[in-house]
């Protein structure tokens, strides 16, 4: 699937959501004290008036039971969940809005995303943080990407990589004007590592 492909499915994930809300015979209420996410802002999500962040999408996609795809609609036809086909117009970029793409069909352990950030016509506050248990990695594609990090702050350009515990506060924005942002994040249990398989230089393999 192309990213304009993928990005025309994202925009009906609201309406993706808000099925496989009502298939779990479920109220937007019970999600939230289930989720931890304000009604409003599933609603928000639902009518595609915002755009839910990875974090929000693993909370949901949990909560109903359904990958990450299928959410997002990149699912194969024969792993999509039954129900009509619902489409949403395009969603104008805000400052917090972002595209994400998933790489992975799975929610549990290691997964892959893409993420564009749109691009901006005025500098950016710092980035809002968030913790939670897991471990990531984050390559930078294209732009310039700014990392909170605990009390730093990081901006990173293309070919950049970071990897940090996620239970360390962290954000990210657009570092600025100029363009959007691309980036690649992989995101696994806590713990886990990323495990080079090459020789060091100037050893040969065994």
């Amino acid at each position: 699937m192309t990213d304009e492909a993928a990005a025309d499915a994202m925009a009906g994930m609201g309406p993706r959501l808000r099925a496989a809300r009502e298939r779990r015979g479920a109220t937007l209420t019970g999600v939230a004290r289930t989720t931890g996410i304000l009604p409003s802002t599933l609603s928000r999500i639902e009518t595609g008036r915002r755009r839910p962040t990875l974090e929000v999408l693993l909370r949901l996609a949990n909560e109903y039971g359904a990958s990450l795809d299928e959410l997002a609609g990149t699912a194969p036809a024969s792993e999509a969940a039954a129900g009509p086909r619902v489409s949403a117009p395009p969603q104008r970029p805000g400052d917090d809005d972002k595209v994400v793409l998933p790489l992975t069909r799975y929610v549990g352990g290691l997964h892959a995303h893409k993420h564009v950030l749109p691009a901006l016509d005025a500098p950016p506050a710092r980035p809002r943080q968030v913790s939670h248990d897991g471990w990531e990695w984050l390559c930078v594609l294209y732009g310039r990407l700014w990392l909170a990090l605990g009390e730093q702050d990081l901006v990173l350009s293309a070919g950049d990589v970071a990897e940090f515990d996620t239970r360390t506060a962290h954000g990210v924005a657009n570092a600025g004007p100029g363009g959007p942002v691309e980036y690649l994040i992989m995101f696994g249990p806590q713990g886990e590592r990323l495990r080079p398989r090459t020789p060091a230089p100037g050893r040969g393999s065994r």
